[in-house]
C-alpha cells in the first residue's frame, strides 16, 4: 500500500505501471475468490482502494495541481490572544 504522499513522488509512467499490476493482482484475486481459495477479502478492497489513489495522483499531475502534506507550514489564523 502507497500513500498519496509516496505516490507523488512517482512519474505518470511508474504511476501506470504501478495501475497496471495492481489490475493484474485484481484480477487474480478475483479469480482465487471464486474459487474458494482467496485468504484474505480485504485485499481486494485494499487494491481497489490502491488503483483508485494511482489514478486521483495521475489527475491531479495532468491537471497540473500542487496539493500540500497535511501539517505543512502557511498562514495561521488570526486568534484571540
Amino acid at each position: 500500500m502507497s500513500t498519496a504522499t509516496e505516490l507523488r513522488e512517482l512519474t505518470a509512467e511508474e504511476l501506470d505501471g504501478r495501475v497496471a499490476e495492481l489490475r493484474r493482482q485484481m484480477f487474480e484475486m478475483r479469480n482465487k475468490h471464486s474459487t474458494g481459495v482467496l485468504d484474505s477479502t480485504a485485499e481486494l478492497s485494499r487494491a481497489r482502494r490502491d488503483v483508485a489513489r494511482c489514478l486521483t495522483v495521475k489527475r491531479e499531475k495532468a491537471l497540473g495541481l500542487v496539493r500540500k502534506a497535511k501539517g505543512a507550514p502557511g498562514k495561521k489564523k488570526a486568534g484571540k490572544e
